[in-house]
């Protein structure tokens, strides 16, 4: 960790040292790090030609022995107290890492005494990898001491970052011999698992890496294989042998090159079905199927693939792999990268239609996986976990996996470049060398040569500052100098550094050596609880009990955690509730909102905290003050919309006014629809939450500020005055309603007085006008209640209504002419046809009818009931979500120029859960459980303004894949959607 310099202390230039470059031993734990960063030639030239001293630490596993470095002109050191420059090649043990100014060599022209040391290595700190934070801590000073930092405190440096100015890609790696390795280790993986279901193939006798001295040994072994497959064949038991490979960069290439030591014959995915099912396929080959991203991501508006519209709107795509490739493939090579707003290459729902479709190909297809990018819980979510070379595979089934399909043996080794030490340091030295070379040259002359900018944007700190880009992990470092302050302060002992902890984990039970587990109530069982159930029950610290007046429902999400449980309850018995509140932590309500008050005076009453996705209503609104004296958080707004919503809005006003730049227009647009690839019906809308909702919103008044101008909407006029072209997206066309009361907001999200503040609905065309012709119908009456003896008679019992008059149901269809503007006449009786809900349809619909109710009802939760029977989403359509906020800003002054920043979200739903259900359910999950843990200390009614509530949930948000794409342009002021709606008649 940082401690302030020491006073200076004037060197003479005639006594200072060398400059001296020192090589680190790898760090003892690590039994398979052979590699070093500088090969003997590479030490004889620094020595030689640079006039520079070479120490290396003392280590008997490094790949070259002491004695070459030796001989090469270093010196074999048991430390390094004189280095300028430590290079490694894995993270520096904490211990180990001298931090402390060294004497300015003698070829330097600095007139300073004291130089800072400079650090090189694999940090695996750029990312906030939280095991690490100890490690850079010793870079970085904490806050409160910045003004007391020197020149004197050391760089940090990470291989990983060095890259090309041109391309941006990385120059200094290992990622060719990851997948030379890699190959090895998955083919002999294989091999050993068709051993298991009695099928010995030549692969057997694939040599594993590091049991090789070279890698022109590991060649020629493997040719002999392939030599031995041309001569006799793959089993037959196992049909064509089919090689798949995904990945375009180093890692590809490396796999690619020891791959063409067997008999390979490339084939195109277009190929597979037919090279399998053919039984004349030819099995002294073997074939290799090189899937690109065009071969498997499918983009949602029917369009060709295309990589700058991928990496713009990786959101319009997904992957059909586990359906075009997978099913076809006896080993899978996957060497491609994955981010969390990117789709996955296979999510575990995928991976059963994968193992569906392969089992009746036979050939153990799709059982045995290589994944060199070794990416837990990335592009392939069933990887679980890494791998070492001493146990380079291991067994993954996946909970979603039918028990009548197979395992999958996966090979997931994090380090596979270090079973080839001799050629990848050799390689990674003659790379590296150059950019040593400027780093000596920068110590001596101060001179920046070509590689010098590189070396910048390689640098993660210097001077005990984090530098450009890696700003943002000062809050981490931060945190945990606070948590070393509050251990020493206390006594109690850290943990170790790459121990993980979960939190609140010190609290013990009054038992000796038990756990006491935290105790969470989640109300509600409904559309979006299940995602918010896996996310919390991935806590074993944690016991959740789901309470629900449906068994069904409580079944499914209690059926695959040990740690969830469930009871059938009734809202209506307050005694059962208000105990099971009283016995909880914790409280989530999932229920209606017109039940979330009467949760929170019970939680109140028994001093429980609350969180919900819904509204602050009035009445919950009121329960502030006694809440607060209570000491109760009553937590609400805090699912998509609102919740997201909130959320990334006011994270984005948070840095443009940490920018110093004044927001003036905000306009921000919200909305669950189908997927564009969904096939149409009345609305372009299906439900994935509460049909009474949507139907519902459509009376809500709305007020917003257009322009300086403020306009009122009453609910009876709201769908009249929607907003036609909403531009979010070039891919499909959308519509937008008015939200509510917008104007409020100026002050929840800190914007001062803005020319614009507008939060809206998002539909597909065409919505508002066929709701609005249902309202005119009475459709959506809610204060009266009707009778039914057939859903035929819905349309003309509501109009009786509206019109207070009989009706003759033969002259419903004439009737409906003097209700609906007459442009509307044809699309509304297609889509009371398609409902079924005209005298005598013939429409295929109709024998889907839900049963009639027994019970009067209003006519709106009659159309609610039928909506829900009839546009509810089939097993293989999926929703989507968009979230979108337009913030115009510009520096203070009237003449600034105006920028436009959109922060946006468009996520589709899986198999699993409704694109919905996860961007409600997920932030409900990450608040409950922080919450829980401690970390809100706010009390009373509130909504998730504070960044003790927001900043947890987007952090947890993008580790899922929901983060929000932030992007900014200048001008263009007719493309934005402010400038759109304010075009609209009426506006």
């Amino acid at each position: 960790m940082y401690r302030r310099p020491p006073s200076s202390l004037v060197i003479p230039r005639a006594q200072r040292p060398p400059l001296t470059v020192g090589i680190r031993r790898e760090d003892p734990n690590r039994i398979w790090e052979r590699r070093t960063p500088l090969t003997p030639d590479a030490v004889h030239y620094l020595v030689s030609q640079k006039n520079v001293n070479v120490h290396i630490e003392h280590c008997d596993r490094r790949v070259f022995p002491d004695a070459e470095y030796t001989k090469a002109g270093a010196k074999v050191k048991s430390k390094l107290d004189d280095a300028h420059i430590f290079v490694g090649i894995k993270e520096t043990p904490i211990k180990e890492i001298i931090t402390a100014p060294v004497p300015t060599p003698a070829t330097s022209q600095s007139n300073e005494s004291w130089s800072a040391r400079t650090h090189v290595m694999f940090s695996h700190t750029a990312k906030g990898q939280p095991y690490n934070t100890g490690l850079l801590s010793h870079f970085v000073a904490p806050t409160n001491m910045k003004s007391e930092v020197d020149s004197t405190m050391p760089r940090l440096i990470d291989y990983e970052l060095l890259t090309n100015d041109a391309d941006g890609k990385r120059t200094v790696g290992f990622g060719w011999f990851a997948g030379v390795a890699g190959v090895l280790e998955s083919l002999s993986s294989m091999a050993h698992s068709h051993l298991e279901i009695g099928i010995a193939s030549p692969f057997l006798y694939t040599p594993r890496p590091h049991t090789h001295p070279s890698l022109e040994s590991l060649r020629t072994a493997l040719r002999g294989i392939g030599d031995r497959i041309s001569q006799e064949g793959t089993p037959a038991s196992l049909g064509p042998f089919v090689i798949g490979l995904t990945g375009t960069g180093n890692v590809s290439k490396g796999c690619l090159s020891i791959l063409s030591e067997l008999p390979i014959v490339k084939v195109s995915v277009k190929d597979l079905h037919a090279l399998v099912t053919n039984k004349e396929t030819d099995l002294h080959k073997i074939y290799l199927v090189h899937a690109l991203p065009g071969d498997y991501l499918y983009r949602q508006d029917g369009q060709k693939y295309d990589r700058e519209h991928y990496y713009e709107h990786p959101q319009s795509y997904r992957s059909t792999f586990a359906e075009d490739v997978a099913p076809y493939l006896t080993l899978l090579l996957n060497g491609a990268g994955w981010s969390p707003s990117f789709p996955r290459l296979m999510t575990n729902e995928q991976l059963v239609v994968a193992l569906d479709r392969a089992r009746p190909l036979g050939g153990a297809r799709f059982t045995n996986i290589g994944d060199i990018s070794c990416d837990v819980g990335g592009g392939l979510e069933f990887l679980t976990q890494s791998t070492t070379l001493s146990s380079p595979f291991y067994t993954v089934r996946p909970p979603t996996l039918p028990g009548s399909l197979p395992s999958i043996e996966m090979m997931s080794v994090d380090i596979l470049p270090a079973s080839l030490p001799l050629d990848a340091s050799t390689h990674f030295s003659k790379v590296f060398l150059p950019y040593l070379e400027s780093l000596i040259e920068n110590y001596t002359s101060g001179h920046c040569d070509e590689y010098a900018g590189a070396l910048d944007r390689a640098t993660i700190a210097s001077n005990g500052q984090l530098v450009g880009k890696h700003i943002w992990l000062q809050s981490s470092v931060d945190k945990f100098y606070a948590s070393a302050a509050l251990q020493s302060t206390t006594g109690a002992q850290s943990a170790p550094i790459n121990t993980e902890i979960t939190p609140e984990a010190g609290k013990r039970a009054t038992q000796p050596g038990v756990v006491k587990k935290k105790k969470m109530l989640m109300l509600g069982s409904g559309m979006v609880a299940g995602p918010a159930v896996d996310e919390i029950a991935k806590r074993p610290d944690i016991q959740l009990l789901i309470a629900s007046n449906s068994l069904v429902e409580a079944e499914k999400l209690a059926e695959e955690h040990h740690n969830v449980q469930y009871r059938i309850i009734d809202m209506a018995d307050r005694d059962v509730v208000s105990t099971l509140i009283s016995e909880a932590d914790v409280v989530i309500s999932l229920l209606p909102a017109t039940f979330h008050t009467a949760a929170a005076e019970m939680c109140i009453q028994h001093r429980k905290h609350l969180v919900t996705a819904s509204y602050i209503s009035p009445a919950m609104d009121a329960l502030h003050k006694k809440a607060s004296e209570a000491n109760v958080l009553l937590l609400n707004e805090i699912g998509l919309d609102p919740g997201i919503d909130h959320c990334s809005a006011i994270s984005l006003v948070s840095k443009l006014h940490a920018e110093r730049k004044q927001v003036v227009a905000f306009t921000s647009f919200c909305g669950g629809l189908p997927a564009p690839d969904v096939p149409h019906g009345p609305l372009r809308y299906k439900f994935s939450w509460s049909p009474r909702g949507v139907l519902t919103a459509a009376l809500n008044a709305a007020r917003y500020r257009l322009n300086h101008k403020v306009i009122e909407i009453s609910g009876e006029n709201l769908l009249k005055n929607s907003f036609p072209d909403v531009p979010i997206t070039n891919d499909f066309a959308l519509e937008g309603i008015a939200n509510r009361d917008s104007i409020p907001y100026s002050t929840v999200y800190e914007l001062g007085y803005v020319r614009t503040i507008m939060r809206g609905t998002l539909r597909y065309p065409g919505f508002s006008a066929l709701m609005q012709s249902f309202k005119d119908l009475g459709l959506l009456e809610s204060t009266k209640t009707i009778s039914l003896d057939s859903w035929s008679t819905l349309v003309q019992q509501s109009m009786m209504l509206k019109v207070q008059d009989t009706l003759d149901p033969k002259n419903t269809l004439s009737a409906i002419g003097t209700l609906v503007q007459a442009d509307q006449v044809e699309p509304l009786h297609d889509a009371l046809e398609w409902l079924s809900l005209l005298p005598n349809t013939t429409n295929h619909g109709a024998a889907q009818m839900p049963p009639l109710p027994t019970q009067p009802m209003a006519p709106l939760d009659l159309f609610a009931y039928l909506l829900a029977q009839k546009l509810q989403y089939k097993p293989h359509e999926r929703d989507m979500v968009i979230l979108s906020h337009e913030i115009i800003a510009r520096s203070h002054g009237l003449q600034q120029p105006e920028e436009i920043h959109t922060s946006s979200l468009i996520t589709y739903g899986t198999p699993k859960a409704s694109a919905m259900a996860r961007t409600v359910g997920l932030p409900v999950a990450f608040a409950a459980l922080n919450v829980l843990d401690g970390k809100v200390k706010l009390r009373g009614v509130i909504g998730p303004g504070d960044p003790s509530v927001y900043k947890p949930v987007l952090e947890g948000l993008e580790k899922v894949g929901l983060g929000m794409k932030e992007s900014k342009r200048m001008g263009s002021y007719i493309d934005t959607v402010e400038h759109k709606i304010m075009g609209t008649p009426g506006n």
